[in-house]
């Protein structure tokens, strides 16, 4: 017996999907895990509703011969540089299913499936805005190392020496890099075949750190980068999500799944942003 077109289902690339008797298995959505909320900047004022929030950066002390207050009849004024993000990115996710596809199709909780791959999708979006901002606002490294862990200390290094106003170094617990998969690579097989890490446990995922920074592959670099080392916080991003559950379009037996969410993005710290790019 044929099998029935659904009324809303799409198949990728083109055409409708077709109605499973008896099915109830899909394929989830699989992708990789977030680096930006672990290393975003959090300490942001103001309510995100208003349409924008904002970071500060106050500048080192400086000292000053004792009595030099006495003398001026004032201590020194607080020297602070406010960094303003804007909510200014609004996005939707929006997606109709019929009532006969629901029951048709043959895959249990297929809108809630759908509304999970929603966030999936939102993180992605996040995460590759996230990873651009910092590219946009580094620095790029130069360096005439060839070898993987003296370019890696070139990266660390840019950020870790950075001296201004607001900076005067910056510890490596602070350091994040996060890199591409092939740079990763090239990194843990420098680890795995090195005649000095017989420690080095091959059949784990991750080393975690390198020389006191961590580092994190990632597939939502651009492409014009193969990595990015920056303090922590060095980037903003405040999100508001407005998640919707299934709701049905009014005369008619279709239901809408739906996302809305608003963001901005910002480098808050450019200075302790350092990029590699690629070749």
């Amino acid at each position: 017996m044929a099998r029935l077109t659904s009324l809303s289902v799409l198949l990728d690339p083109t055409g409708k999907d077709l109605l499973q008797e008896l099915y109830g298995q899909v394929i989830e959505n699989v992708q990789k895990g977030t680096i930006s909320n672990i290393i975003k900047n959090t300490l942001l004022s103001g309510d995100p509703t208003s349409g924008s929030v904002e970071a500060k950066r106050f500048a080192n002390a400086v000292s000053a011969n004792y009595g030099a207050a006495r003398t001026n009849g004032k201590g020194a004024n607080i020297k602070a540089k406010p960094v303003v993000i804007q909510i200014d990115k609004d996005k939707e996710i929006v997606e109709e299913i019929e009532q006969k596809d629901i029951m048709l199709y043959g895959v249990d909780g297929l809108l809630q499936r759908r509304s999970a791959n929603h966030a999936k999708t939102l993180i992605r979006e996040l995460e590759r805005a996230f990873f651009t901002e910092a590219s946009t606002a580094g620095t790029a490294v130069t360096t005439t190392a060839t070898d993987i862990e003296e370019i890696v200390e070139a990266l660390i290094q840019q950020v870790e020496t950075t001296k201004n106003d607001y900076v005067d170094g910056v510890d490596r617990d602070m350091l994040s890099v996060v890199c591409t998969t092939k740079f990763y690579g090239d990194m843990r097989n420098y680890l795995d075949k090195g005649t000095n890490n017989a420690n080095v446990d091959t059949a784990a995922e991750t080393f975690a750190t390198f020389h006191g920074v961590r580092i994190w592959p990632s597939v939502y670099l651009p492409a014009t980068v193969k990595a990015i080392c920056q303090a922590d916080g060095s980037v903003a991003l405040p999100v508001l999500p407005r998640p919707y559950t299934a709701q049905q379009i009014p005369l008619s037996e279709a239901y809408a799944v739906m996302l809305f969410f608003y963001y901005g993005v910002k480098a808050v710290t450019p200075d302790l942003i350092a990029k590699l790019s690629a070749a």
